[in-house]
């Protein structure tokens, strides 16, 4: 399963001649598309369960508060122990959390504090499993395929967020959540058994105390000025990139006056943009360069903040969600590449999730301070003060901060 044919770095779909990687990345995308489903089913509960804003918009912030708050610990353990097998307990893991949500769900015991409980259960597994994931990526396919495979990645999450939230609107609709949330539990199971049967040759990794092994992948990123610009555009973007994903549910709700299908289509068409942008951005790189990419992706979100903000009916929406998704992919996939090519090999799982800690912990910070300020004010100065600092960090950090050039600091060829 890890033997690959001859791949070809130069096509952006070399990494599918790897039959691991292929086999992975399919069930990735089935397990993503439950993930999905059930993203839908709870940020649309919530609208149920409450009129707060603040506590919509932590239904997002609960699933990337664990990133923010363990995955520092989660790259330690990536790097000292085997990552397949970790992979396979934060799975296993999740299957069980979203299967006592399924069934909470169904006997209609459900609160709102309950609900975020239960999604930050689920973050927790995320937040374990992702920086084995990402580093395993090299276990998957050859060096010169790695941004290729980074991409693909991408693609598959977002064509699980183009077609999960409209199935997940529609099975709300007709079944209720509960349904959703027990595809989810299902969903788990194809890339448990994928997993299962993946055993890829790696040599045993040499384990140091966890504490010691996160003080050495901080201070490897504090050494390294390409890293420390990467994680300083990441940290700006999730601040304000998290306003539409964790306010879009407010948006539908009283400004649209939308049911849960119009938001599912709302998310499909973030999901759809984000793939139309994963097409061409590895080449859009080649041609101007991740800084220009990230600054670009940047302002063209701020402006999709302002229709978002006035937007009364759906047409304007699910357009301002396409394009939205677009910037959101190209900077979230440009930086994630700057950051595998210049991680070493023995510290690369502590590398990705002090990237994650950083940027996802941006966005659930993000998330919380947007909710509040709608709660305070409303939902169209939360957007329009979202759209300001992707405005003003877009045009100052590529000054203060410019991502790294391709040779610069790089350890991946």
């Amino acid at each position: 399963m890890n033997a690959p044919t001859t791949p070809r770095a130069s096509s952006p779909f070399a990494p599918f001649r790897y039959p691991a990687f292929r086999a992975i990345w399919i069930a990735n995308l089935a397990s993503n598309i439950g993930s999905m489903i059930q993203s839908v089913g709870a940020a649309w509960l919530m609208t149920e369960l409450t009129g707060s804003h603040l506590l919509i918009a932590l239904v997002q912030a609960s699933a990337t508060i664990p990133i923010m708050l363990l995955g520092v610990f989660a790259g330690a353990i990536a790097d000292n122990f085997d990552r397949r097998r970790i992979m396979l307990a934060a799975q296993s893991a999740m299957l069980i959390v979203s299967a006592a949500l399924t069934v909470t769900a169904w006997m209609g015991a459900l609160t709102p504090l309950l609900l975020l409980g239960f999604t930050l259960a689920v973050g927790c597994g995320t937040a374990l499993n992702g920086p084995a994931w990402q580093a395993s990526v090299r276990l998957q396919v050859g060096p010169k395929d790695l941004p290729q495979a980074i991409t693909l990645n991408s693609v598959a999450f977002n064509l699980a967020r183009s077609a999960g939230p409209a199935l997940g609107g529609l099975l709300i609709s007709l079944t209720g959540p509960a349904t959703a949330f027990g595809i989810n539990a299902l969903s788990y199971l194809a890339l448990i058994v994928v997993l299962l049967r993946w055993h890829p040759e790696v040599t045993p990794p040499r384990r140091t105390p966890i504490l010691g092994a996160i003080a050495i992948g901080i201070g490897y990123c504090a050494r390294s000025s390409p890293l420390r610009r990467v994680l300083t555009r990441g940290f700006a973007f999730g601040i304000a990139g998290a306003a539409f994903s964790a306010l879009l549910p407010s948006l539908v709700r009283d400004r649209l006056h939308g049911t849960e299908i119009i938001y599912g289509l709302c998310l499909a068409a973030f999901g759809a943009g984000s793939i139309f942008a994963a097409l061409w951005v590895g080449e859009a790189r080649k041609r101007w360069g991740s800084d220009r990419v990230v600054s670009i992706a940047s302002l063209v979100f701020a402006a999709a903040m302002v229709p978002a903000a006035t937007a009364l009916t759906l047409p304007p929406l699910l357009a301002t969600a396409f394009v939205a998704g677009a910037a959101w992919v190209s900077t979230l996939t440009t930086l994630n590449v700057a950051m595998q090519l210049r991680s070493p090999e023995e510290i690369l799982g502590r590398c990705l999730s002090i990237y994650q800690a950083v940027t996802f912990g941006a966005m659930a910070l993000g998330a919380w301070l947007l909710g509040t300020l709608a709660d305070l004010t409303d939902l169209p100065t939360a957007l329009f003060t979202a759209a300001g600092w992707l405005t003003f960090t877009g045009l100052l950090l590529p000054l203060i901060a410019p991502m790294p050039r391709r040779d610069d600091g790089r350890v991946i060829p």
